[in-house]
């Protein structure tokens, strides 16, 4: 039973409490954008395809609709609408330097949907992306300024949120900024990736990276039944890991690492804020090699020569351990923004064996720190200085292709060495009928599934050339069929839904390049969503005249100027 001065204690204690809070409460200076628990589908820079991720995605309840609060005071200083990426993004600035930004929306506050709609009617797009001037839209902290979605490229309902540096547009992370997210979960650890760094490393004997299963106990993750694993000369570390937040079992990205060999720190990073010029350099700092074979994206501790990001605190020898005939004890250490932290320890032993790691017969080095060009028979690339992470053993052939295609296969180097900054690529085409000549364009070709996709080009005195992100395999093809347009909304001539038309959009090659509408022969808006490849009309009062019959004229056309034409009446 509590005493009269417990009770008094307990209140005063509680008291305090809730004053700490409300003076917290009080002292932050951005509000959450959305009136539900945040929970997280995604983190700050949690590593992406071809980028780190630059915001937190926050649910919202399997659904859209939800109101979306100005998180600050400020003005509306961008809209952009598009049919992948963020969809129907807005971004607000604010007087502390900061901009705040809303991903993929199902529709802004009506003022700014008509500015908009407006504006794209102006343009005749769809695709629109406006600077807006500082009187235009100011607003209030919790103000609503839109509507959650699942435009653009989004997988499922949810608003992407960030904050930036207004200055450098560099993204920040939100999680340091107060929102009320709760994090009391420390980041899982699932397998250690080791490997060999120079032509005479090894690990257990071999010259190929090898991982290791990693389990739980004691306060620490261990490697499964706790081999010492035996290396020599020059090696890194990577491992598997995720974060995890309350509430959600979405496997999301960690915020810190520290490398230690033998008590003494080697290599650490902290990844709380980046540039968009740098994203790229993701796949530097992971094993791109690993991911494009298992898919498992594997975090070094170690850093390639050519790798920019400046996210790196420490590194001694850029992280690589060159181990001698000696023990380790190795400790790789992950937190999240909340300091949840998770601790990795294993042992390594230096244990010589002359190994040499084979290079492909006919391969020639490419240096990261140079210009590199190749030239073939058939083909040629160049790679500018800084595309390369690191040197590479650049090799090149060619295979008979079929009918389909009008060069043979180009192999141009390793698909598991990704670029930078793009590389110029060019293929000389066998013969083809001169009218095709518009049609050529090059194709990177899936190695496992022989499956084409389209990176573009153009035909300039006798090759075609374009720019690349990655080595691999490439050809020539041409483009000749045009895209397919299905109706569903209109039948016989019949209107089949009440307040809109809709209709599914492919092509099998170049890609969507331009959508047309016209409506008693004036232009009309119509939405596209990339990932469902449906386009959609909503009948606008201002701009439709009811109760008559209508003329519709559809053009869709791909990148290779192929086009198709609908053309329908109805009664609306």
């Amino acid at each position: 039973m509590l005493t009269c001065k417990k009770v008094m204690r307990t209140r005063l204690i509680l008291i305090f409490s809730m004053w700490v809070q409300l003076v917290g409460a009080q002292d932050r200076y951005y509000i959450d954008p959305l009136k539900i628990p945040l929970l997280l589908s995604a983190s700050f820079a949690e590593l992406r395809t071809d980028h780190f991720h630059s915001g937190i995605d926050i649910k919202t309840q399997g659904t859209i609709d939800l109101p979306v609060f100005a998180v600050a005071d400020g003005y509306v200083s961008r809209v952009a609408v598009s049919p992948t990426g963020f969809g129907n993004a807005l971004y607000i600035n604010h007087p502390n330097g900061t901009t705040s930004v809303y991903g993929h929306l199902d529709c802004f506050s009506p003022e700014i949907t008509k500015y908009v709609r407006d504006e794209q009617y102006k343009r005749q797009s769809f695709r629109v992306d406006l600077q807006i001037s500082p009187e235009l839209f100011p607003v209030k902290q919790g103000e609503e300024i839109a509507k959650s979605g699942n435009s653009g490229s989004s997988g499922g309902p949810h608003l992407h949120f960030e904050i930036r540096d207004t200055k450098t547009e560099e993204p920040l992370n939100p999680l340091e900024l107060g929102f009320s997210v709760t994090d009391n979960t420390a980041p899982k650890i699932f397998s250690l990736l080791v490997v060999p760094l120079s032509d005479t490393s090894h690990v257990n004997y071999q010259t190929a990276a090898k991982s290791y299963p990693v389990v739980y106990y004691e306060g620490k993750f261990h490697l499964k039944d706790n081999p010492v694993i035996p290396v020599y000369g020059e090696v890194g570390f990577a491992i598997q890991a995720n974060d995890y937040f309350d509430g959600t079992n979405n496997k999301c990205g960690i915020n810190a690492l520290s490398l230690n060999v033998d008590g003494e720190t080697q290599f650490t990073f902290l990844l709380n804020r980046f540039s968009f010029d740098d994203t790229r350099y993701v796949n530097s700092h992971v094993v791109y090699e690993e991911f494009m074979a298992s898919k498992r994206r594997f975090i070094k501790t170690w850093i390639d020569p050519g790798n920019q990001l400046p996210i790196y605190n420490y590194n001694f020898s850029q992280g690589i351990l060159n181990a001698e005939i000696k023990k380790y004890l190795v400790q790789i250490s992950i937190s999240d923004t909340d300091g949840n932290k998770s601790v990795l320890e294993f042992n390594v032993e230096g244990k010589y064996k002359e190994v040499h790691r084979a290079h492909k017969t006919g391969s020639e080095i490419m240096k990261y720190d140079q210009d590199n060009v190749f030239t073939g028979s058939e083909s040629s690339i160049e790679i500018p200085e800084g595309a390369l992470y690191k040197d590479i053993d650049f090799s090149y052939f060619t295979r008979p292709t079929t009918t389909a295609y009008f060069s043979d296969f180009q192999y141009v180097g390793d698909k598991t060495v990704p670029l930078q900054i793009p590389a110029k690529l060019k293929i000389k085409p066998r013969y083809f009928a001169p009218e095709l000549e518009s049609k050529l364009l090059i194709v990177n070709v899936n190695a496992d599934s022989g499956v084409p996709v389209a990176e573009g080009g153009v035909f300039k005195d006798g090759w075609v050339e374009t720019k690349v992100r990655t080595l691999g395999t490439f050809a020539v093809m041409a483009d000749t069929i045009a895209p397919k347009i299905t109706s569903l909304s209109i039948e016989n001539n019949a209107l089949k839904e009440s307040n809109r038309i809709r209709f599914r959009i492919y092509d099998d090659l170049s890609g969507i390049g331009q959508i047309e509408g016209l409506l008693d022969e004036k232009w009309a808006l119509f939405e596209y969503d990339a990932k469902t490849a449906t386009i959609t009309h909503v009948f606008d009062k201002e701009r439709f005249e009811f109760g008559k019959r209508h003329s519709l004229q559809l053009t869709v056309s791909d990148y290779r100027g192929n086009r198709t034409v609908y053309e329908a009446t109805f009664w609306k």
